[in-house]
Formats: structure tokens, C-alpha cells, sequence
């Protein structure tokens, strides 16, 4: 069988025309190339140099070889270093989720900040809820998630402070109070509201309920929306009022109006989550670059 070492000394071989010129690129003794070269003629059966008292010269068959050894080496040199990169995550795929307010915080910096360092790896990024999210890291359909605890089950996930973000009043710019520059969130006790459903984003939609009861009143809630850019749009088209990120409060601003919400404990933080599995070398990068 033919090994690309020997490939690699009758490409020498082949460019030198000199067996002791190519002994010497080879940083070898003559008599070992020499032999390398007779044991490929003996496995492919016929001879690939013209040897002289002074010359060497390709024949045909050596011709034929050296082109395709060349173009041998050169891929298998490739798949090496695609191996490597892969390895150290410089190249692959990395699958990261994310509920729909963190890309307007510090998760667009991190992608913008990994693409530029990790050019070569296939980030695909997709919006979820908390819940299916978890889903997504449980099945092995996602690598790194940004979502809000709690969890129903954060049973073998890792989870990391990522993001702080605060809570605001979403408003129809038509709305009798957008005029006004102060809310307070008791202005709202009889309006309808658009929510997040409890079961897709537990801790979001408990923490608006909570924060609507402190200030004397629970939410009329008439639809939900599944994504947070879902319920702004509703809010736009006049459905209702809503709680939202503050982070998102220049999302449609043409026609939505946005007021803090001022009751103490309006604030959330954002985690990155992750099997306790060993992440993949693509993964690992990211966390550190999103966490410093």
C-alpha cells in the first residue's frame, strides 16, 4: 500500500530530478529514498523515473503520479487542519436560541464580536421561548441558549448571569395615555393586555403578574402572543397595552409608546444555558467571548 510519506519523498524526488539534492530537502540519507522510490514502481508496476549516470528524468507513469500526489498531499494536508479547527472550534457549526428581547442587549455584541474572531464556524441563530428552548438543549437541537429562568426542570443544565434588563409599558401611539411622559403601572388596571403565555416563558409572565399586583390590580389579559416581537405587534395595531423589555423600546416606535415601569423589582437578568456536558470547542468560545 502506498502511505504519503512515500508520497511526499518521490514528490521530492520528482521536482529535485536529483536523488541527493531531494535526500538533502528531506533532511535524509540517500539509500532510504532510493528504495522508497523502487517500492512504489514494485506496488503500481511500472517505473515512474528514467534514472542516467548524472540525469533522472519522469517517465509517463511518473508524470501521472506526480500530479496526482501533489493534488493527494495537498487534501490530506486540508483535512488536517480542518480537524484541528474543529478541534479548537475555529470551524463547524454552532446552534445558539434566544428569547427575542436578548438580541437588543449584550447578545448582538457577542455575535457580532464571535463572527468577526470565528469567521469560519456556521453560527445559526434562532428566536425561542424559555420553554422550547430548554426543549432544544435537552433533544441536542441547540448548543447555547439566552433565556429567563426559572425552569421547570433545570435538572442537568448549566445556567450563567448574562444580561440585565428592566421592565416598560408598551402603549398604542393612539392611546389616550402616550401622551403623557409619567405612567404608573395602576394606570393600567382596566386596560386589556397582551402577555406572554405562562407555559412558554414561566418567569417573565410570573414576574409581570406579580409587578401588576403590586401595583393594586391583575392583568386583563385578552390574547397572547408567543414571541415578544408577537405581542409588540399587537400592541402597534391597538389589541392592547403590555410589560415588555425595556431593552426592546425602539422596536416600531413610530407606533408604539414606551414608559418605564417604576415599582421596585422591575428588572429581570438573562442566563446562558448549557448541558453540563462537555461543550464543543465552538460553544466554549463563544461562552467566553459573550462572558468577559
Amino acid at each position: 500500500m502506498i502511505d504519503l510519506r512515500q508520497l511526499r519523498q518521490f514528490i521530492a524526488v520528482a521536482e529535485e530530478l536529483h536523488f541527493h539534492r531531494a535526500a538533502r530537502r528531506l533532511n535524509m540519507s540517500q539509500p532510504p529514498l532510493t528504495a522508497t522510490v523502487r517500492r512504489l514502481e514494485g506496488e503500481i508496476g511500472a517505473e515512474l523515473l528514467e534514472r542516467g549516470n548524472r540525469v533522472v528524468r519522469l517517465t509517463p507513469a511518473g508524470k501521472a503520479l506526480l500530479a496526482h500526489a501533489r493534488l493527494t498531499i495537498e487534501q490530506a494536508d486540508l483535512a488536517v487542519a480542518a480537524a484541528r479547527d474543529a478541534a479548537a472550534g475555529r470551524a463547524g457549526t454552532l446552534r445558539l436560541t434566544y428569547v427575542g428581547s436578548a438580541m437588543y442587549g449584550r447578545l448582538a455584541k457577542a455575535v457580532r464580536a464571535f463572527r468577526r474572531s470565528f469567521a469560519n464556524v456556521q453560527l445559526e441563530l434562532r428566536e425561542a421561548t424559555t420553554a422550547a428552548q430548554v426543549l432544544a438543549l435537552r433533544e441536542g437541537t441547540s448548543d447555547l441558549a439566552v433565556l429567563l429562568p426559572p425552569l421547570p426542570d433545570a435538572a442537568g443544565l448549566d445556567m450563567l448571569p448574562f444580561d440585565e434588563d428592566c421592565f416598560a409599558i408598551a402603549l398604542p401611539a393612539a392611546h389616550r395615555l402616550a401622551g403623557k411622559a409619567n405612567i404608573a403601572l395602576s394606570d393600567l388596571a382596566d386596560e386589556p393586555f397582551i402577555m406572554w403565555p405562562a407555559a412558554e416563558g414561566r418567569g417573565f409572565h410570573t414576574q409581570v403578574v406579580q409587578l401588576c399586583a403590586t401595583a393594586g390590580f391583575a392583568p386583563q389579559v385578552i390574547q397572547e402572543a408567543q414571541q415578544m416581537h408577537g405581542v409588540l405587534a399587537l400592541v402597534a395595531v391597538g389589541t392592547g397595552v403590555a410589560v415588555v423589555p425595556a431593552s426592546m423600546a425602539g422596536f416600531r416606535a413610530a407606533e408604539i409608546a414606551y414608559r418605564p415601569v417604576t415599582i421596585e423589582g422591575a428588572s429581570f437578568t438573562l442566563f446562558l444555558c448549557h448541558r453540563q456536558q462537555a461543550l464543543g470547542a465552538a460553544a466554549q468560545n463563544f461562552l467566553e467571548m459573550a462572558l468577559r
